[in-house]
C-alpha cells in the first residue's frame, strides 16, 4: 500500500475527520490500516509511536512525507494510551480543524454504514457529541502464506456465545467524538470519553469496527509480550491469562488455544457461530471502483449485535460492582482487625 488517498468520497462532504492511533511494532497491518481509512474518508491520521523497533517508523514516514500522517514518538517505558489519545484528540480540534475524531487502533477498520466515513458521521444529529461503533471480531486462522486480509475472512457472528471474561473477543464498542479541545479519553483505549458537548448516541451505530486482533503465531506472541511489558498494570483478563501461560514457557499457548483450523471453521459456519466476511479483503484489493458505499452488515444481525453488547455491558458493570464490594469488605475487615489490636 502506498498511502495514496483513493476513491471519490473523501472530499464529497464538508466534514473533516481525523483518526488517532497509538501503535507499537505494527508493520504487518499498519499500511493497510492507513490506506483503508484514507480511502474511506479520513483526512488526517495522528499517530503516537510507542517505542516501535520494526518497520513501523519507516512506514509512518512514507505517509508523513505526503502530509497524511502526523507522528509523535514516545520512548517512555510504559504505555500511557489514555493520555496520548487525549492529547491527540485535542490536537485534532485545536490544530487540525477536525469535526470528528475517531479513536482507533492499528488492528481496527472503521466501516461506514452507508457512504464514506464522512457521510456516515455527517448524518449524526447535532445534539449528539459521540457515537459508538460495535466491534466485529475476526478469528485467527492456522492458514499461512498470504497477507492477513486475504486469509482472515472469518469472524464471530453476533449470536456466537462469548461467556469468557478473559477472551480477546468480548463484545465491546469503540467511540468517535465531535472534536473538542476539552475532550478526555477514558481508560482502556477509546471506549469512553468525557468533556464533550452533546449526548452519546447509543441507539444507532453509523459505523462498525472490523477488528483483527490476532493475525499470526508470531504476531500473537509479540502482541501480548509488548502489552504486559509496556503497560504498568494489566487491565484485561486476556492479557493476564496470556502472561501466565508465557511465564510457564508456553509462549504459543494463546495462539494454540484460539487459532482455528479448517475443520473448526467449517463447524462454526455450519452452526452459525462463525460467518464469512470479505469486506476488508475486497476493500484492500486493487479495484476499478474505489468509491463508497460498500456492503454493510445485515440489519437483523446489527440489531442482535447491539443487544449482545448491551447484555455484555450489564455483566461488566455487575462485575465492577462485585469487585468494589469485595474491596470494601476487605478494607472493613482490616479496619476491624486493627481496632481489635489497638484495644
Amino acid at each position: 500500500m502506498d498511502g495514496a488517498p483513493l476513491g471519490r468520497a473523501a472530499g464529497s462532504v464538508g466534514v473533516r475527520v481525523v483518526l488517532t492511533l497509538v501503535v507499537r511494532d505494527e508493520e504487518d497491518i499498519l499500511s493497510e490500516n492507513l490506506h483503508y481509512h484514507l480511502r474511506a474518508g479520513v483526512d488526517l491520521v495522528l499517530v503516537t509511536d510507542h517505542r516501535s523497533q520494526d518497520r513501523t517508523p519507516e512506514l509512518l514516514e512514507r505517509y508523513r512525507r505526503k502530509g497524511l500522517v502526523r507522528v509523535f514518538r514516545e520512548e517512555a517505558r510504559f504505555n500511557a494510551q489514555q493520555h496520548w489519545q487525549t492529547a491527540m484528540a485535542r490536537l485534532a480540534a485545536t490544530d487540525h480543524d477536525a469535526d470528528w475524531v475517531i479513536l482507533g487502533d492499528a488492528d481496527e477498520f472503521w466501516w461506514p454504514r452507508d457512504g464514506s466515513l464522512k457521510e456516515a458521521l455527517a448524518r449524526v444529529p447535532i445534539e449528539y457529541g459521540s457515537v459508538r461503533g460495535l466491534q466485529r471480531n475476526f478469528v485467527p486462522l492456522r492458514r499461512s502464506g498470504a497477507e492477513f486480509a486475504e486469509r482472515m475472512v472469518i469472524r464471530l457472528s453476533a449470536s456466537a456465545p462469548i461467556n469468557d471474561p478473559a477472551t480477546p473477543f468480548r463484545p465491546v464498542a469503540k467511540v468517535a467524538v465531535r472534536a473538542s479541545p476539552d475532550v478526555v479519553v477514558g481508560k482502556g483505549g477509546g471506549h469512553q470519553v468525557f468533556g464533550i458537548r452533546g449526548a452519546a448516541l447509543e441507539a444507532w451505530h453509523p459505523v462498525e469496527v472490523l477488528h483483527f486482533p490476532l493475525r499470526s503465531r508470531e504476531q500473537c506472541a509479540r502482541k501480548y509480550e509488548k502489552t504486559w511489558t509496556g503497560w504498568e498494570r494489566n487491565l484485561r483478563g486476556d492479557l493476564a491469562r496470556a502472561q501466565q501461560t508465557a511465564e510457564t514457557d508456553r509462549v504459543d499457548a494463546t495462539w494454540e488455544r484460539l487459532a482455528l483450523d479448517d475443520a473448526a471453521v467449517q463447524t462454526g459456519l455450519a452452526d452459525g457461530s462463525l460467518v464469512t466476511d470479505v469486506r476488508i479483503r475486497e476493500a484492500l484489493r486493487p479495484a476499478g471502483d474505489d468509491a463508497f458505499p460498500r456492503p454493510g452488515l445485515d440489519p437483523a444481525e446489527d440489531e442482535l449485535a447491539a443487544s449482545v453488547f448491551g447484555e455484555a455491558e450489564l455483566v461488566r458493570k455487575q462485575r465492577s460492582v462485585d469487585d468494589l464490594e469485595r474491596r470494601a469488605h476487605a478494607l472493613e475487615a482490616r479496619r476491624s482487625a486493627s481496632r481489635v489490636r489497638v484495644r
